[in-house]
């Protein structure tokens, strides 16, 4: 069974339809791989860890007491709620989107694409407002920090480009195959 690209239009609307809850759930999942990896596991910054320093003019909040921990982890539980909230958001407008075929939706390259894309667009939001512009937190503190931050924002670039190529060059057919007859 191969997938073919689509000759009719109501296929090609079909597969364009993926874009929005691709790239919600890509927002939400790139999100979640931020909070998990860099804020829980690699404990490399929290969502108020560069206040003091930041451009608000934000009291600060220092991971290494208490208090500043404590409040990190509200801001950090609301981060986590936001990308909860995008992916539950991606997941409810799919099936809205896709009339037939679901069950193949998950293997679309159209899909994965815009949720690469997704993903890409998170960095470069995230990193510019957070890590430039507000200056709330870095992804990694110290010396070199401009060029870890930078290097955030060239995945996300580099996220947003091939997820939105894979997604515009995928093959989406929402129309089910029959199974060949048996001889």
């Amino acid at each position: 069974m191969t997938t073919t690209r689509p000759t009719n239009p109501a296929d090609t609307r079909e597969a364009a339809s993926l874009q929005a809850p691709g790239l919600m759930l890509g927002v939400g999942l790139g999100g979640f791989v931020d909070g998990i990896l860099l804020h829980q596991l690699l404990q490399w910054h929290h969502m108020l860890s560069s206040t003091g320093r930041d451009h608000l003019g934000l009291r600060a909040y220092p991971v290494k007491s208490v208090p500043g921990l404590e409040m990190n982890t509200v801001w950090d539980g609301v981060f986590h709620t936001v990308t909860w909230l995008f992916v539950l958001g991606g997941l409810a407008l799919l099936p809205a989107r896709v009339t037939a075929a679901r069950g193949r939706v998950w293997g679309s390259r159209v899909l994965w694409g815009w949720v690469l894309a997704g993903w890409g667009v998170f960095n470069l939001v995230e990193g510019v407002l957070d890590h430039h512009v507000l200056a709330i937190h870095h992804v990694r503190s110290g010396p070199h920090q401009l060029w870890w931050d930078l290097g955030f924002l060239a995945l996300g670039a580099v996220l947003l480009v091939v997820g939105t190529t894979l997604a515009r060059g995928g093959r989406y057919e929402s129309r089910e195959v029959e199974p060949d007859a048996a001889p």
